[in-house]
């Protein structure tokens, strides 16, 4: 028997909630009225190379695509999740490859503390993870904090159309920052 997942399988089981990421899935059900055992049952039975398994939420956690969700008797919170195997490693400071390449990881960093719906507990101790990833890798911390930015909701404006044109370079060091910004002039 085939199933439509996002339209029978919930109806079927009550699920509640039903949310996919390429392949993972998280559902919100309750277990007085669904089975799970059923629901992996009834996903592994939609195709012969499918093998879907589950993993059920511990002492009112679960974690879900790099974040943990903990359920609280008031609702819900989320903090960042990092495997156990997590190193704080990332290109080092000191090393010989274009800033912007040292620097991607820092933004992503920023970019996730700034986008995910942290509380101020969990905002402020993945800030000083991401301090301590800067410090271990050598880089250098400004005195003050990026002050928390909220999510805009003003629809972006169109980019203005540009002339510029582009050129690729190796990266041999210091010199190829040198010659870009030369020719960034001109």
């Amino acid at each position: 028997m085939v199933f439509d997942t996002e339209t029978l399988l919930p109806k079927k089981h009550k699920i509640t909630g039903y949310f996919r990421y390429v392949d993972d899935i998280l559902l919100l059900y309750d277990p007085d009225h669904t089975n799970i055992q059923d629901i992996t049952h009834d996903f592994n039975s939609l195709h012969p190379n499918l093998k879907f398994t589950n993993e059920l939420e511990t002492n009112n956690k679960l974690n879900y695509l790099g974040i943990t969700i903990h359920r609280t008797p008031t609702g819900w919170k989320t903090s960042i999740y990092r495997k156990t195997t997590f190193r704080d490693l990332i290109i080092p400071y000191s090393s010989n490859h274009p800033a912007q390449h040292k620097y991607a990881a820092i933004r992503y960093l920023y970019n996730r503390l700034h986008t995910y719906n942290l509380h101020d507990h969990e905002y402020i101790t993945e800030e000083n993870t991401i301090h301590n990833i800067m410090f271990n890798n050598a880089f250098p911390i400004s005195p003050k904090t990026k002050p928390r930015q909220k999510k805009s909701t003003a629809p972006n404006k169109p980019k203005p159309t540009s002339t510029q044109k582009w050129a690729t370079f190796t990266y041999i060091g210091k010199e190829t920052t040198y010659i870009t910004n030369l020719l960034k002039k001109h």
